[in-house]
């Protein structure tokens, strides 16, 4: 019975990277980097990592045969973590570390307009008007409960629920959302909503133009926007930050040269058609606005809709 170094090492970094998932969902940090559907999976990923902590610690202490372990496997180069360690294996486990280092020493931040301005922010707004407008009437959903092969089936819409982070909502509660949006004179663009009206008012932007709208979002700029006008935007997280895109509407306000980027507005304007870039979009007149606070929860996540 020995001990074995590279072994423990193993197990070391298996329970830091359990206590740093643990770390995540404690703060609520999580919610900066996965859509909160898959919270379940990480947590299940905690539980596989303590499995395999726990499965490595026997090899911390254990008999090893190193004659018989290499007879047996005669010219088969592999390492086990019983050799010795070398400068190799140390940029390995560098490697390994490096995602806890960084993530114990820096805590995650939210997306910001300066990543909003690396994807293109104004590139993916004009694109999303451009499609929606292409794409013509939605169809009907013609699958019945019964011919769905899945009980559930994601799409890139947000429609309302009583939890903020709960993102599935029935085929009834999503059709009562959407038509709904066309009754309405003053629209109130809610987290739970944004991106189901966003994407009607880009399709069918004309039937939306002098309505009230009420909506939250942090402000973004390029340069060559006019000096009354900006983006609210707002990041909307399919999976995890990695496949992040930015939505938001083209703003037009006196006094914008005196909103910085990363601001957080809310704000009350009407809707009317403005073109960029040889582009119509849907943007906003904005009449009364408020600085705020960084929302808790500041992205917008689609819904999966759930069929009975």
């Amino acid at each position: 019975m020995r001990f074995y170094f590279q072994q423990a090492v193993r197990a070391f970094i298996l329970i830091l990277f359990t206590i740093y998932i643990v770390k995540l969902h404690y703060t609520g940090d999580i919610l900066k980097l996965i859509n909160p559907k898959y919270g379940t999976i990480s947590m299940i990923g905690v539980v596989i990592l303590l499995i395999l902590f726990v499965t490595q610690l026997h090899r911390v202490f254990s008999k090893h045969d190193e004659h018989k372990h290499n007879h047996d496997h005669e010219d088969h180069h592999h390492d086990h973590g019983y050799s010795p360690l070398n400068g190799r294996k140390l940029v390995s486990y560098f490697i390994i570390v490096l995602p806890l280092i960084t993530g114990f020493l820096l805590p995650p931040s939210t997306l910001d307009a300066s990543i909003a301005a690396k994807k293109g922010a104004m590139l993916s707004i004009t694109n999303n008007a451009m499609q929606e407008q292409n794409s013509g009437q939605p169809q009907e959903k013609e699958e019945s409960a019964d011919e769905n092969m899945e009980n559930e089936q994601p799409i890139h819409q947000n429609a309302p629920d009583p939890n903020l982070d709960s993102n599935t909502i029935s085929m009834e509660k999503y059709d009562q959302i959407v038509n709904q949006l066309g009754e309405q004179d003053s629209i109130l663009m809610s987290e739970q909503v944004y991106s189901t009206y966003y994407e009607m008012i880009n399709k069918e932007m004309d039937s939306f133009v002098g309505k009230e709208i009420s909506l939250k979002g942090f402000v973004y700029k390029e340069d060559d926007f006019k000096s009354n006008q900006l983006v609210l935007g707002r990041f909307l997280i399919t999976h995890c930050v990695a496949d992040s895109s930015i939505i938001g509407f083209l703003s037009s306000v006196e006094d914008a040269t005196e909103l910085t980027e990363d601001t957080w507005v809310e704000a009350t304007g009407t809707i009317y058609i403005e073109e960029y870039n040889g582009t119509r979009m849907p943007a906003i007149n904005i009449s009364d606005y408020q600085v705020i606070d960084e929302p808790e929860q500041p992205y917008l996540y689609p819904i999966t809709i759930k069929y009975k």
